[in-house]
């Protein structure tokens, strides 16, 4: 069954060993047990809706706070507390697209504001119920969730948007085939939500992010349907489709979307290397992109989160033999480690593999083999359940992640956890920042940074203290010329740093856009623009 007020389900943990506890401990101090707010405290916060009946439209307490929030900070802090000031009125479970004109139509004559729904996993603030008069709709669309056509020649499939990462997967494989989009969401985010947020998945480096693989599709919108019709490539003007990738449904709500597949490889594996410092673990890893190998994932973790990581494998003894025979070959303190992933026809993955194992070993790299890359393929979408086990130890886990050009890359990292470190010291507190590059391009890579830092114990606290946070980092990144969106999106907490991005210009021009489809401005307010 699913959390109500965590990560995913609530019959999976993450255990935290002694080791792992002692770490933090030193770290950051000890931190204190929570008392969270009970489920039937947090309905009570729920009050009467303000719709009117429909028969799609569910306006019970539970399923209005099952629908209510996140799995960003500011939602976790909510949940856990019991401070729920806002919820939807009400929200709907259409089974078609039919279903969605109609609930559009019936929210135009109740004057209600509309917020499309998938599987509830933003992390940037995309579900926030905004206060006011207007009643508000939550469209969820996780029952629309099946394939309705197979082009095996085209190699496009079209679902309806609801469907989960996992049952998307499952019907692809019954013909051979997959998507290849892997984000740690996978098993809780939806086809609709990765399109709107402009996704990526971790092995995007072979199937691509998923502005690559989304081909057309259908939105309704306010003022009719907006077909996306698919092809190869096309001449012909502005491509609309990139007007419906990012936009966080403020246009209208995606019930349908194209996608361009791939055959099942034939085989895969994921491998560490470790290299003696950040500086030849970077320039590696940037020499291994820039020569473009058929690889599916480079992933590149500085020395604190490679620490870190080592921690939380457990197995001490093990991970003591591995220290040794690393710093026997010159992989000591200061240590980080690429974990490289191939995939495709077994004769071809293999050569690309020993390619880069070669530009690897040319930076000091050493290639330690499979076993901690089957580990961490494993867990890849378990080690999100460390936040429920941080929480109940007192600790908070929150993330940034921008991109930037090969030349910031280290500037970036190191502005972006120096804020951090700043800003929660200035409190009296310290903080546990780490790094990694998740995703890797010619140009340059993304810059994923966590945050581990102590719990006050009170709302108001921990609210604040994540707000100054939050800030200091995204102006970390907006100042040192970073997007501030790389995978995550925009949704109501990054929006105040977008213009720096965007420019007025720009900023105008999508102002725009969403009032030709959406002119009463009903659709997921507060998100991206303010209109």
């Amino acid at each position: 069954m699913k959390r109500w007020n965590g990560w995913g389900d609530d019959a999976i943990d993450f255990a935290l060993g002694d080791d792992a506890l002692v770490f933090l401990q030193e770290r950051l101090g000890q931190g204190a047990k929570m008392n969270d707010a009970t489920h039937r405290n947090a309905c009570a916060r729920i009050g009467p809706s303000r719709l009117p009946p429909h028969h799609l439209v569910d306006t019970s307490a539970a399923t209005r706070l099952a629908n209510a929030l996140g799995q960003s900070l500011p939602d976790w802090l909510r949940m856990r507390y019991g401070r729920i000031d806002t919820a939807p009125d009400g929200v709907a479970f259409p089974e078609s697209g039919a279903q969605v004109r109609d609930l559009l139509d019936y929210a135009a004559k109740c004057g209600a504001l509309l917020i499309p729904c998938g599987g509830a996993t933003s992390v940037a603030g995309h579900l926030t119920v905004p206060a006011g008069d207007k009643p508000v709709l939550t469209v969820n669309l996780t029952r629309m969730r099946a394939l309705l056509n197979l082009d095996v020649e085209a190699q496009l499939a079209t679902f309806e948007a609801g469907v989960f990462g996992p049952d998307l997967e499952a019907q692809l494989r019954a013909h051979g085939f997959t998507l290849g989009h892997f984000p740690q969401s996978f098993e809780y985010s939806t086809l609709g939500g990765w399109v709107v947020t402009r996704s990526s998945g971790q092995q995007s480096l072979r199937y691509g992010r998923i502005e690559q693989m989304f081909a057309g599709g259908r939105v309704e919108t306010p003022v009719g349907r907006f077909d996306l019709p698919t092809f190869p490539a096309s001449a012909a003007g502005t491509d609309l489709r990139e007007i419906v990738l990012g936009s966080e449904g403020r246009m209208g709500i995606l019930t349908e979307a194209t996608v361009r597949i791939t055959r099942q490889p034939a085989y895969e594996s994921f491998h560490a290397v470790f290299f003696p410092n950040w500086d030849a673990a970077c320039l590696a890893t940037r020499e291994i992109a820039q020569a473009k190998l058929p690889l599916s994932m480079l992933r590149m973790s500085n020395p604190l989160e490679t620490v870190t990581m080592l921690t939380l494998a457990g197995h001490k003894r093990l991970i003591g033999v591995l220290e040794t025979y690393l710093a026997w070959r010159g992989c000591g303190e200061g240590k980080c480690m690429l974990m490289i992933g191939v995939s495709g026809a077994k004769r071809g993955a293999k050569a690309s593999l020993r390619a880069a194992l070669a530009l690897a070993r040319d930076f000091g790299g050493v290639h330690v083999g499979r076993q901690m890359g089957d580990k961490w393929k494993q867990n890849r979408f378990r080690n999100v359940y460390l936040r429920n086990t941080a929480w109940q130890h007192g600790y908070a886990i929150d993330t940034v992640e921008t991109a930037v050009d090969w030349p910031g890359v280290t500037s970036m990292m190191n502005a972006v956890e120096q804020a951090a470190t700043e800003t929660l010291g200035a409190r009296g507190e310290r903080v546990h920042t780490y790094t990694h590059l998740s995703h890797v391009y010619a140009q340059g890579a993304s810059v994923y940074t966590t945050f581990v830092y102590r719990l006050s114990g009170s709302y108001e606290g921990d609210l604040a203290r994540w707000r100054a946070l939050k800030a200091a980092v995204s102006e970390a990144i907006v100042n040192n010329g970073g997007t501030i969106s790389h995978q995550h999106g925009v949704g109501s907490d990054h929006a105040p740093y977008l213009e720096a991005e965007k420019g007025a210009l720009g900023i105008g021009a999508m102002k725009a856009l969403f009032r030709h489809f959406d002119p009463e401005c009903r659709m997921n307010p507060g998100k991206l623009v303010a209109l």
